[in-house]
């Protein structure tokens, strides 16, 4: 059963997920924690599978508690999702940027919210990919102000074309069209297995967290291209 934390420095918003959780059977033991801090310290103690965050918080912002949390170097490393409202998508974008795996709106139905946590526990991704795109089409080509709390850090790597592979620079091109693994398969003609496998080291090589990440980085990176432009090309790799 998968061990959960939910962070949310709302005590009623916070208790209503928890409480929400904890009546479902077959998900693990659910903690909570009141701000960033409080959530750093209970990633470290309880090693939640699944961690529901808050993005603007106290103290500590679920951004740089996020980023924290990764540092830690868990194993397994938890999947972090944020929780937000329909206005803060460049604290959205900022949080995918450095590794988390989605979102969820914090006034969607239980129902819908249950079925988001047993989704995120089975999947890498939870956010459509066509919201992806369109975050990064918002934000991946504009420049940042200097200070501004949504600068996270940006998706390790360099150069893609040094790193990568010519296969794995393809996968990660179609992996940013939002295709999925059996539909990348076919258009690479290969097996699924070996998409799985050129996806696995080229987010190794490019310490990236989750798949969302990954499409962030095909953007920044030039790999993709906002609009459908052609994508940058492959290097000599085979």
């Amino acid at each position: 059963m998968a061990r959960i934390l939910v962070v949310d420095d709302q005590h009623l918003i916070r208790s209503g997920i928890v409480t929400l959780l904890r009546t479902v059977d077959g998900l693990g033991p659910v903690v909570e924690a009141a701000d960033g801090e409080e959530a750093v310290a209970a990633a470290r103690e309880h090693r939640p599978e699944l961690i529901l965050m808050d993005i603007k918080m106290p103290r500590l912002s679920g951004l740089a508690a996020a980023e924290r949390i990764f540092a830690l170097g868990l194993e397994p490393a938890p999947r972090v999702v944020v929780l937000t409202t329909f206005d803060e998508d460049e604290f959205v974008y900022a949080a995918l940027r450095a590794g988390c795996s989605g979102f969820l709106l914090k006034d969607m139905p239980p129902e819908q919210l249950l079925g988001a946590v047993r989704a995120c526990l089975s999947a890498d991704l939870l956010v459509a990919p066509a919201r992806v795109r369109r975050l990064v089409e918002q934000h991946a080509v504009r420049p940042r102000r200097g200070g501004d709390e949504p600068q996270a850090t940006r998706p390790p790597g360099t150069d893609p074309a040094g790193l990568l592979t010519g296969r794995e620079i393809e996968v990660l091109g179609l992996v940013a069209r939002g295709l999925p693994n059996e539909e990348i398969a076919e258009q690479m003609c290969v097996s699924e297995s070996t998409v799985k496998t050129h996806l696995h080291r080229l987010m190794t090589k490019l310490s990236l967290r989750s798949r969302a990440q990954a499409v962030v980085y095909a953007y920044e990176a030039g790999i993709a291209r906002v609009g459908g432009g052609p994508p940058r090309p492959a290097g000599p790799g085979a």
